[in-house]
C-alpha cells in the first residue's frame, strides 16, 4: 500500500511540474515573433502607422483639412504640399493621414462589435445545442446567403444622413455570422472535455463555466480571428467607399481617395493623388496579415499543448 501511495504521490508531483512547464499564450507568441524578423518588422511598421494616425488626430481639423482651394487644384508633391493636392486643391497628406484613421477606426469597431456579438451567439449555440443552436444557426444561414455588398449599398442609400458609426452599425449588422460559427465549432468541442463536466456536476452555473471556463480556453483562436478579420474589414471598407458607397464626401478614408482614380486622366496623370493611399492600403493589409499568420502559429502551438 505505501508503495501505491508512493507512486501516485510522484506521479501526482510529475503530472503537476508538466502543467506548471505549460508555456502561455502570449509567451508563444512572444517566441514565434523572436524567431520571425519579418514579423517583427510586419509590428514595428504598424506601431510607427498608428502612433502618426493618432497623433494626428489630434493635431489635425477635417473641417480644415476640406476646404476647398480651386488655385491649388492637383497641385504636384513640393515644399507647399508634401505629396500634392487632389481636385479641389485640397492637401493628400492630411487626407491620408486622417483618412487612415477613419479606415482603421471602421475595421476596428466592426471587428469589436462582430467579435462581441458572434462570442456571445457562438458561445450559446455551442453549449447549449438543441433548439437554441438550431434557431440561430438558422439565423447565420439566412444572412450568409445574402448579397450583403448589396444590402450595404441599399442601406448607406436610403439612409437620409448618416456617418461614420452609421456606417459601423450597418456592416457590423452582416458581419457577425463568420464569428458566431467559429466560437461554436470551438465550443462545441470544448463542451466534452472533463473540465466542463466537472463543472456541472459541482453544479457551477452555465454563464461561468461559458465565460470562465470555455472562453478563456478558445481566447487564442478569437484573438487570431479578431486580427485577420481587421484585415478583411479594411479591405470592405476600402472598396465601399471607392465605389462611393462608404463614408459621406465630408468625411475622407483610404477608400475615398483611391476613388479618386476612377477619373482616367487622374490614374494616368496624376499619381499622387491615389498612389499614396493605395500603398499604405496594401502596406496595412499586409502587416496585419502577416502579425496575424505569426499570431495564428502560436495558437496552433497552444493547442497541441492541450
Amino acid at each position: 500500500m505505501e508503495k501505491t501511495a508512493f507512486d501516485i504521490d510522484t506521479i501526482d508531483e510529475a503530472t503537476l511540474k508538466e502543467m506548471s512547464s505549460v508555456p502561455s499564450f502570449w509567451k508563444i507568441v512572444k517566441t514565434e515573433f523572436k524567431h520571425d524578423k519579418a514579423a517583427i518588422v510586419a509590428l514595428g511598421i504598424l506601431v510607427i502607422i498608428f502612433a502618426v494616425i493618432i497623433i494626428g488626430g489630434f493635431v489635425l481639423d477635417t473641417e480644415t483639412v476640406m476646404k476647398v482651394s480651386l488655385r491649388d487644384k492637383f497641385s504636384v508633391p513640393g515644399k507647399k504640399f508634401l505629396l500634392g493636392a487632389d481636385l479641389g486643391g485640397r492637401p493628400i497628406l492630411p487626407q491620408l493621414i486622417i483618412g487612415a484613421r477613419n479606415s482603421i477606426l471602421i475595421a476596428f469597431s466592426v471587428t469589436i462589435i462582430t467579435e462581441i456579438v458572434g462570442v456571445f451567439f457562438g458561445l450559446i449555440t455551442g453549449f447549449y445545442g438543441g433548439r437554441v443552436d438550431n434557431i440561430i444557426m438558422r439565423i447565420c444561414d439566412f444572412i450568409l446567403i445574402l448579397p450583403v455588398v448589396m444590402l450595404i449599398i441599399v442601406f448607406v442609400t436610403i439612409v437620409p444622413t448618416y456617418n461614420i458609426w452609421t456606417f459601423i452599425f450597418i456592416m457590423s449588422a452582416f458581419y457577425w455570422t463568420g464569428v458566431t460559427r467559429l466560437v461554436r465549432s470551438k465550443a462545441l468541442s470544448e463542451n466534452h472535455r472533463d473540465y466542463v463536466n466537472a463543472s456541472r456536476i459541482m453544479g457551477t452555473g452555465d454563464f461561468k463555466i461559458m465565460y470562465g471556463g470555455i472562453l478563456p480556453n478558445i481566447a487564442s483562436i478569437i484573438i487570431v480571428d479578431f486580427t485577420l478579420g481587421m484585415a478583411g474589414n479594411i479591405g470592405i471598407e476600402t472598396g465601399m467607399s471607392f465605389l462611393g458607397f462608404g463614408l459621406p464626401p465630408t468625411s475622407p478614408s483610404l477608400g475615398t481617395l483611391i476613388g479618386y482614380a476612377r477619373d482616367p486622366g487622374t490614374i494616368s496623370g496624376k499619381l499622387w493623388v491615389w498612389l499614396p493611399a493605395s500603398i499604405l492600403i496594401m502596406v496595412l493589409m499586409l502587416c496585419i496579415n502577416y502579425v496575424g499568420q505569426t499570431i495564428k502559429r502560436a495558437s496552433d502551438a497552444k493547442q497541441r499543448y492541450k
